[in-house]
C-alpha cells in the first residue's frame, strides 16, 4: 500500500512508512479485539469449528502483512526504478520455505490424513495477459490483491475503492475466461514435480530463488548509491511482537508458515482473488442478475460456492479474517488513521487499478498469492509465468504512475 509522498519514508522494503504514526487509541483496540473474538464465537456457533480457524488463520495473515509491511507492489517497482532488491530477496525467501514444505506433501497428496492439492493451472496465453494486467493495476492501485485487503484493514479509505472495483473486474473476468480458454493458446496445467519429481523440482526452484537473490544484490551494488537511513528505534522484542513493524524477512517466514497452515485447514494453499469473484457473484446475484447461464458459474467449484454462504467458502472467510486482523494490527500500531477526501487523480488509478487487477486475476488464475506465491510453491509453471508477465506489467505501471500524481519510486 503506497502512503503520500509527502510522509514516505524508507523502510524494509514491503511498503512504505508514515514519519508521523498517530497515537494509538484503546477505542480501536478493544473495537479490533472484540471483532475478531465476536467473528470467531459467531462462527463456531453458527457453522463449525472449522470456519473459526479459518478466519482466525486470516486474522493471523492480516496482522503478519500489516506488521510486516509485506506488500508486492511496492517492493517490486522499488526493485524495478530505484535497484532496492529488498523485497525481492525476501519474497524469494519465502518461497523457498513454501516449496520446501509443499513439495514433498503434494507429492505425497495427504496432510494429517486430509487429501490436499496444490495451486496448479494453465501455461497459457490468459495467464500471461491476465498476469500482466494485474501487474499494470497494482502498480496504479498502489497495492496487490493481499494488499488491497490489509490496506482497507489498515485505514485506507483509497482501498475501498480498489476492492469494489477489484471485484467488478473479477466478475467480468469470469464472464471473459471461458472465451480465453477456449480460444487461446494453452500448454495445459504444468507441474515441475510431474516433469522431474519432487526432489530435483525443489533443487531447481531454490537454485532460481538463489540466483534471483544475488541478482538484486549485485543489482544494488552496482547500481545503487545507497543512503543513509536513520536507526529504528529499539523496541523489546515482546513490544516489537505486538505492536510491530516486524522486519520483511520475519514477515516472510511467517507468511510460509500460516500458508502451509492453510495447506493442512483447507486442503488447498492460500488463494485471495476468488473470493472478490465470490462476493462479486453474490452481489450481482442480489441484485437480479441471473449467472446460471455463465459458463464459469457452472463449473463445479464456483457454483457450490455461488450456492452456499460467503462464510463457507475457505477464501472468502479468510479475506474477511485479513481485514480483521490488520484492524487490529494497525490499531495496536497506531497506524490506523483514514483519509478523505482523495484527490481525484489518486482515485481515479484506485478505480482503474482495481479493474485491472480483477480482471488479470481472473484470467491468470489467480493474483501475486494464489497464482505465484502458492503456484510457484506447488511447483507449477503458471505461477513462473505468472510472475515474469507482472514483473513486466509492473513495470509499464510504474513508468505511467505520474499521469496519476502518483511516484514511481
Amino acid at each position: 500500500m503506497d502512503a503520500p509522498a509527502k510522509t514516505r519514508v524508507a523502510d524494509r522494503g514491503g511498503g512504505p512508512r508514515s514519519m508521523a504514526t498517530p497515537a494509538r487509541n484503546g477505542w480501536f483496540i478493544m473495537f479490533g479485539m472484540l471483532v475478531v473474538a465476536g467473528g470467531a464465537t459467531s462462527l463456531r456457533i453458527g457453522f463449525s469449528g472449522r470456519e473459526m480457524l479459518l478466519f482466525v488463520l486470516g486474522v493471523a495473515l492480516g496482522i503478519v502483512l500489516l506488521h510486516a509491511s509485506f506488500g508486492f507492489a511496492a517492493s517490486w517497482r522499488r526493485f524495478l526504478f530505484s535497484g532496492e532488491g529488498r523485497g525481492i530477496r525476501a519474497q524469494m525467501m519465502m518461497l523457498a520455505l513454501a516449496s520446501a514444505a509443499f513439495l514433498p506433501i503434494l507429492a505425497e497428496g495427504s496432510l494429517f490424513g486430509q487429501r490436499v492439492s496444490g495451486a496448479v493451472a494453465p501455461f497459457g496465453l490468459s495467464v500471461g495477459v491476465g498476469a500482466f494486467l494485474f501487474g499494470l493495476g497494482m502498480q496504479w492501485a498502489g497495492g496487490c490483491a493481499s494488499g488491497t485487503l490489509y490496506g482497507l484493514g489498515g485505514g485506507s479509505t483509497r482501498m475501498l475503492a480498489t476492492l469494489v472495483c477489484f471485484m467488478a473486474g473479477s466478475l467480468l473476468g469470469a464472464a471473459h475466461l471461458p472465451w480465453w480458454l477456449g480460444n487461446t493458446p494453452s500448454l495445459g496445467s504444468l507441474s515441475l514435480s510431474g516433469f522431474l519429481g519432487w526432489a530435483p523440482a525443489l533443487l531447481l526452484q531454490l537454485t532460481a530463488f538463489a540466483a534471483i537473490a544475488f541478482a538484486t544484490v549485485w543489482i544494488e551494488n552496482s547500481w545503487v548509491r545507497r543512503k543513509s537511513e536513520p536507526a529504528p528505534p529499539k523496541v523489546s522484542w515482546h513490544r516489537r511482537l505486538l505492536f510491530g513493524p516486524w522486519s520483511l524477512y520475519v514477515g516472510g517466514v511467517c507468511l510460509a508458515v500460516l500458508n502451509l497452515v492453510t495447506l493442512a485447514l483447507a486442503g488447498h494453499p492460500w488463494t485471495v482473488s476468488f473470493g472478490y469473484t465470490l462476493w462479486a457473484g453474490k452481489i450481482a446475484t442480489g441484485m437480479g442478475l441471473d449467472l446460471s447461464a455463465w459458463p464459469f458459474w457452472t463449473w463445479n467449484f464456483p457454483k457450490q460456492a455461488l450456492a452456499g454462504s460467503v462464510f463457507e467458502n475457505s477464501t472468502s472467510l479468510m479475506n474477511f479474517g485479513i481485514i480483521a486482523g490488520a484492524f487490529l494490527a494497525a490499531a495496536l500500531a497506531g497506524r490506523f488513521s483514514p483519509r478523505i477526501p482523495l484527490p481525484w487523480r489518486s482515485l481515479l488509478a484506485a478505480i482503474l487499478g482495481g479493474l485491472l487487477m480483477g480482471y488479470g486475476a481472473r484470467l491468470a488464475f489467480g493474483c501475486n498469492v494464489g497464482a505465484y506465491f502458492s503456484g510457484i510453491a506447488s511447483g507449477s509453471l503458471h505461477g513462473w509465468l505468472w510472475f515474469a508477465s507482472a514483473l513486466a506489467g509492473t513495470y509499464a505501471g510504474g513508468w505511467s504512475r505520474p499521469v496519476f500524481g502518483l511516484s514511481r519510486a
